[in-house]
């Protein structure tokens, strides 16, 4: 729980003191993608993002991938965790969700 809570304070530190730029979201995104990418940026500025609904169209099931400096240190549950955190209405809506993290120092 304490790497969780550090998590935590490193992403929000990060966003308030991150010199990266913004991704340009892709403009083929469904209303639903939009929004998952669009929190994701918020929160994580992060340096890679896809976002694509594999449900066929419908809205049920998202796949994501998702590279940020808030996911150094912590381990791939905690990674994940934070990001189901940022999008825990949107989860509430949907039947699944895959995701897939890369903290900096793996980013190829």
């Amino acid at each position: 729980m304490l790497t969780l809570r550090r998590g935590l304070a490193a992403s929000r530190a990060l966003r308030r003191f991150s010199t990266q730029p913004h991704l340009i979201p892709p403009t083929n995104l469904s209303e639903g993608e939009k929004l998952i990418y669009d929190k994701l940026t918020d929160k994580f500025l992060p340096t890679e993002l896809a976002v694509q609904d594999i449900s066929g169209g419908c809205g049920d099931f998202y796949a994501i991938k998702i590279a940020s400096e808030a996911f150094k240190g912590l381990s791939t549950l905690n990674q994940h965790r934070l990001v189901t955190r940022v999008l825990k209405q949107e989860i509430e809506g949907i039947h699944g969700l895959q995701v897939k993290t890369i903290p900096p120092s793996s980013e190829s």
